[in-house]
């Protein structure tokens, strides 16, 4: 099993920044790629970048595409999410989670270890 803990969320005015960061323990190495996701209250929990922990490859959403940047640091087991040019619809709990299937997926159910979460709530 994979420990996650995430901490960098806070408020921040609309074309803010934000840096998340993800601290993972536990089984690590048998985890394949790891994933930030987010959820506003009475939403489904939505995909927002994904990356390979072996050699870096990223992926992201549409709605965050040029914005935010997911990244890694393996020697800290740590996983990044920066987040530029915040904007409201950006706010929400924001999560991260491991995937051992090498398949690819954005899909929330086919990630096995979830964090607490961190609240990001960006002001107009």
């Amino acid at each position: 099993q994979v420990q996650l803990v995430e901490s960098g969320g806070g408020l921040v005015q609309a074309g803010g920044s934000l840096r998340l960061s993800c601290v993972a323990s536990g089984r690590t190495f048998s985890t394949y790629a790891m994933g930030w996701f987010r959820q506003d209250p009475g939403k489904e929990r939505e995909f927002v970048a994904r990356i390979r922990w072996n050699n870096g490859r990223t992926y992201y959403a549409d709605s965050v595409k040029g914005r935010f940047t997911i990244s890694r640091d393996n020697a800290k087991n740590t996983v990044y999410l920066q987040m530029n040019t915040l904007k409201p619809e950006d706010t929400a709990v924001y999560y991260c989670a491991t995937t051992n299937r090498v398949l690819f997926t954005t899909t929330p159910g086919d990630y096995d270890c979830w964090g607490q979460g961190t609240q990001v709530t960006v002001s107009s």
